[in-house]
């Protein structure tokens, strides 16, 4: 396995699992190879085939990121993390406008049933975008949205934010190395945006100072999954 937080200057790529067959996933995960390190579980596989799906994942050697982005009162979110932390997983999403208190909680759930797990705040969804937060009547840009919450996180003891590529360099002026920003919302040229309304390759992602990029689409769908993670990687070491 390789070392959950990574340092300084570097970032690494996360296959983002969204396949509806977990025997595809599985033969995806194969296909790619073992220069890809890490696999993200999203909440619908996770809902269907539960956590016998992330011990496989593990079992294959895999970092595993479960992405189910908690968002329910203190108590609540705190208990699912006691139950989720005892699975071989190294990173866990929570949403940070699930408000302090329900962060400082599952910070106290997470160190008590595994201090290694890496709790990451959900600050704005890459799908969403002005009109999106207006609707909501959210009275901030996005940008302003994001600042807002990863104060509030930093706050709260959080140490790891999940957000656009277009809010990290925000984020590290305001905040220095304080946090691991995972960023989704990133394809390589030529690739399709797909739901993803602020997107970035996977070079701009690293210079601006993502520590991890999700990238699903341009792997699962690529003729050589094991290629198309290659290039991903020779683009993030420069």
């Amino acid at each position: 396995m390789t070392d959950t937080l990574q340092s300084k200057n570097t970032c690494e790529l996360i296959l983002a699992l969204d396949i509806e067959d977990r025997e595809d996933a599985l033969a995806l995960l194969a296909k790619a190879g073992p220069e890809l390190k890490w696999a993200k579980i999203g909440l619908q596989m996770f809902t269907k085939y539960g956590p016998d799906y992330v011990r496989q994942i593990a079992d294959l050697g895999k970092n595993v990121f479960l992405d189910l982005k908690l968002h329910d009162i203190p108590n609540t979110v705190a208990k699912a993390i006691e139950s989720v932390g005892q699975l071989p997983i190294q990173m866990l999403t929570i949403h940070t406008c699930g408000g302090k208190e329900m962060m400082e909680w599952a910070i106290k759930a997470q160190q008590s049933v595994n201090p290694e797990l890496q709790l990451l705040g959900v600050t704005v969804l890459t799908s969403m975008d002005q009109t999106s937060l207006d609707l909501l009547g959210i009275q901030q840009t996005p940008a302003d949205r994001v600042a807002h919450l990863a104060s509030l996180a930093k706050d709260a003891g959080m140490t790891g934010l999940v957000c656009s590529t277009h809010e990290v360099k925000t984020i590290r002026e305001a905040h220095g190395d304080h946090f691991k920003l995972i960023t989704p919302g990133v394809r390589p040229a030529g690739s399709a945006a797909g739901d993803q309304k602020r997107i970035m390759t996977p070079a701009q992602a690293r210079e601006v100072g993502s520590n991890y990029i999700v990238v699903g689409r341009p792997i699962y769908g690529a003729e050589d999954p094991a290629a198309a993670v290659a290039a991903i990687n020779a683009e993030l070491k420069g």
